[in-house]
């Protein structure tokens, strides 16, 4: 399994280095099969295989999707990032993608406004420069840097806390696909969809349960593994859930490059007896 990430972002999305500069980071780490998964985008993938060629790796293409899902109790709606891996016939899902990215383009677009009051600038024009002009690879990092270096905040998740997470007055949803919906066009472009990072969207261990079990009910090949920082019974839960819906098991760093310091590259949890990695069914 030492050799494996399936979940990185490059600069095409809110990662600091290029798809070139990753292959190669990934090379000096002795991996050997890696997944770029930018935000809703599969723009740097053409990149990403290019600087693979001379060297000793295996690019998988990837994807990491902006979603939702709701529990039918309440009907409140949660944000979720499903993975989509090696897709045999990408064209389904590049056409869901290019409307993720008109939902990506309008809603820095509102970030921005609404931290208009707040702040007493406009920085959209900062922002964009920051993705050279692309509004649709505009993330909230991004926002959540500009106002670092405009001097409004101290740190980027000083922005998030303060100005653009769930909850504080310059918050917008992204209004993504349904989960059902997504993990559809994943498999009609032959890829596996993996549910990313679980334990990362600040909700309760009961939805969390939940979040996999509809997961599983929709047709959700993998979960992806908590990194090794988790509390031991967070992987437990995890462990129990993808156990008892029979699912494979992804890992991935979510490497994102040097603003990001604490999230090395390659560096995956283990998996535990019984657990099937999702890499072992790309070749069939």
């Amino acid at each position: 399994m030492e050799g494996i990430d399936l979940h990185t972002h490059s600069n095409i999305s809110d990662g600091t280095l290029s798809p070139e500069q990753l292959v190669l980071a990934a090379v000096e780490k002795n991996i050997h099969t890696l997944a770029l998964t930018d935000h809703d985008t599969m723009d740097g993938l053409i990149l990403a295989e290019k600087a693979a060629e001379k060297q000793q790796i295996k690019i998988i293409s990837g994807v990491e999707i902006s979603s939702q899902w709701s529990r039918p109790a309440t009907k409140k709606s949660y944000g979720v990032h499903i993975v989509a891996l090696n897709m045999k016939n990408p064209e389904p899902l590049q056409r869901i993608l290019i409307e993720q990215k008109k939902v990506r383009a309008a809603r820095s677009k509102q970030i921005c406004d609404l931290l208009i009051p707040l702040i007493h600038e406009d920085i959209y024009a900062d922002v964009i420069a920051k993705v050279d002009g692309e509004a649709d690879r505009v993330t909230r990092t991004h926002i959540a840097k500009t106002l670092v270096e405009k001097g409004y905040v101290s740190r980027p998740q000083q922005a998030f806390d303060k100005y653009i997470k769930e909850g504080k007055k310059a918050y917008v949803k992204f209004e993504g696909l349904g989960l059902a919906e997504t993990i559809d066009v994943i498999h009609q472009s032959g890829g596996f969809a993996v549910l990313a990072h679980p334990t990362k969207y600040d909700l309760s261990a009961t939805n969390i349960r939940y979040l996999i079990e509809i997961f599983a009910q929709h047709g959700g090949d993998a979960v992806e593994l908590p990194p090794a920082i988790e509390p031991a019974s967070t992987r437990q839960m995890i462990d129990r859930k993808i156990a008892e819906h029979e699912l494979k098991v992804s890992v991935g760093s979510d490497f994102h490059g040097d603003h990001m310091p604490w999230i090395r590259l390659g560096n995956i949890p283990r998996l535990k007896e019984g657990q099937i990695g999702i890499w072992e069914s790309f070749n069939h």
